[in-house]
């Protein structure tokens, strides 16, 4: 005699679907915050170095008759740092949707429409980070086959480009996530959390 199992009742299959989608949708929304999180950081801690780095050309430039003077190439290890923490602050600033928006009307539109507003805007940012991440590309390997590299301290200006590429894949990964969040929110009516 076999044992066959009794078929499970749809709903209760539906709950399991809804629970594994859900659970899948969180472990995704982590792995992206942590990701976009942890580029954050990196450029953070590259603005760290900017500042010392600065400190110490500035307190050079000061004590110049005592036989110090400033870090040479400075002006291009400041432009090479500042223009890194711009592009890896972009992906946690767009996780956490924390571009300059104008509120004005938001209190007016309701909570539908904003979500709606929400979406394209996410869309638009995925769009452009898209964009820059293309044009970004053609930079790098234009720089990459002329060789190009700083005036004063002969660093490669590729090494700039590659690391602003790298911060813009992830800001594209992260700018996905976003539009399926805030699709999520338009229609299954969930919060945007």
């Amino acid at each position: 005699m076999t044992f066959a199992p009794a078929p499970l009742n749809p709903l209760v299959m539906w709950a399991v679907k809804k629970t594994s989608e859900a659970q899948m949708y969180h472990n995704l929304s982590k792995a992206v915050r942590g990701l976009a999180k942890l580029t954050a950081l990196t450029g953070g801690l590259g603005l760290f170095a900017v500042i010392i780095l600065t400190c110490l050309s500035v307190s050079g430039r000061a004590l110049d008759g005592l036989g110090f003077g400033p870090v040479p190439g400075d002006i291009e290890l400041v432009e090479l740092g500042i223009g890194f923490a711009v592009f890896t602050s972009l992906p946690y600033t767009q996780y956490m949707r924390a571009h300059a928006r104008v509120d004005l009307f938001k209190p007016v539109f309701g909570e539908a429409l904003n979500r709606w507003l929400d979406l394209a805007g996410d869309l638009l940012m995925l769009g452009f980070t898209a964009l820059l991440a293309w044009r970004l590309w053609f930079g790098m390997m234009d720089k990459a086959a002329y060789g190009e590299t700083s005036f004063i301290l002969q660093i490669p200006l590729l090494w700039g480009y590659a690391a602003a590429m790298a911060a813009m894949c992830v800001a594209v990964l992260v700018a996905l996530f976003c539009v399926l969040r805030a699709a999520r929110a338009v229609f299954n009516r969930e919060g945007t959390a």
